[in-house]
Formats: C-alpha cells, structure tokens, sequence
C-alpha cells in the first residue's frame, strides 16, 4: 500500500481540521458534531488498518474536517484562525513526541485500555473520554509549547467537557502522525496548496 499521496495526505489534514474544529466546537458552545466526534475519537483507537481512510470509517465521518480544510484553504484571509492555531500546534507537537518513545510507550498502552473501555461500554462513553483526556494530559500536556484552548470558561471548567476537548486534541495528533507517515511536510503543504486543494474538490463530490 503506498501511503505517501496526495489524497491520503489531503485525507489525514482533513482529520486534523476535523479535531480542530471540534475542540472549538466544544470549548465555545459545550457540544460538538456528534458523527464528527465519533469518527475522530474512533480514529486514535484504529491502530492497525488497511488504508488510510479506514482510520476515519469512510469520507462521510471527515466531512466536517473536509469542509473546514476547504474554508482555510480558500482566500487569503483566514477563515478560522483559532482552529488555524490549533492545526498547527497540532503538528509542531506530534514532531516533538515522534521523538519521546518515553511518552509513545504511554501512549499506546492507554490506548490499548481505551480499546478494551469502548469494547465494553461503548466509544464515547464517559470512561472511555477520561481516559483518553488522561492520555492527553500525562503525555502531550508535558511538551512545550502546550496548547492553550481558548472559549467559555463555564464549558472549559466542565469535567466532561474537558475530557472531549483532551480526546479531540488526542485524534489531532493521530492525524498529524498519519499525515508525517504519509509524506507530509510543512514545506509541502505550502508548495502543494494547489494539489490540495483541487484533491479536496474531489474529495468532496464523493462524500
């Protein structure tokens, strides 16, 4: 299977705008696109897959990251800059814990236990975003610079709410590492903008 295309590479951004968009979603309105969520909580659980696709289910569950991919990538003016900032806080921490085997180790053995939780009780069950949110905070939370999430601090407070975002920021970085895996580059992505672009076109038609 080659993985280093432009689809697939159009692909994995797409599942990064997606956590983007829904940590904003949560942080500024306490609720998200709950086919979008599951899709990309789902995605840190798809450990070994076929495709790259099948890390995201099918097109359907990255429509949100698609359209949001899309929206950045139109214009000069940035469309969502928040949610800009988060994509590329995303990346620049994924290549920093490519580097932590420390930290991978952990990684992978709360995943391992998030697989088993959602087997059990289900994927967004409460259990199974703790967990996740923990992941989160015992690992990428200790690299620097930590993303700062801005929104409603009465939504931001919430012990639920909190965990969502931290599982959301999780699935970002599951995707940042697809999109590495699959060839991406920053330098790409400027000298690509085209390419991209136009392959989110078609992507689009097929969803």
């Amino acid at each position: 299977m080659q993985l280093n295309t432009i689809t697939n590479q159009t692909i994995a951004l797409a599942g990064i705008a997606q956590s983007a968009a829904l940590v904003h979603q949560l942080a500024t309105t306490g609720t998200a696109d709950n086919a979008a969520l599951e899709t990309s909580i789902g995605s840190v659980l798809k450990i070994d897959t076929d495709s790259v696709i099948d890390v995201y289910g099918d097109l359907a569950g990255i429509k949100l990251g698609l359209e949001q991919l899309n929206s950045q990538m139109t214009g000069y003016k940035i469309t969502y800059p928040e949610q800009a900032r988060y994509c590329a806080s995303l990346v620049f921490l994924e290549n920093q814990l490519s580097d932590r085997k420390d930290l991978l180790k952990i990684i992978q053995i709360g995943i391992a236990k998030a697989q088993a939780q959602s087997e059990h009780f289900g994927l967004l069950h409460e259990n199974v975003l703790a967990n996740l949110g923990d992941i989160y905070s015992n690992t990428l939370s200790t690299l620097q610079p930590r993303i700062m999430v801005n929104g409603d601090s009465d939504f931001l407070s919430r012990p639920d709410t909190a965990n969502k975002i931290r599982a959301c920021l999780l699935a970002g970085i599951r995707s940042a590492m697809l999109w590495r895996q699959c060839g991406g580059k920053r330098w790409k992505f400027l000298l690509y903008r085209k390419k991209i672009q136009a392959e989110l076109q078609l992507l689009l038609k097929q969803v």
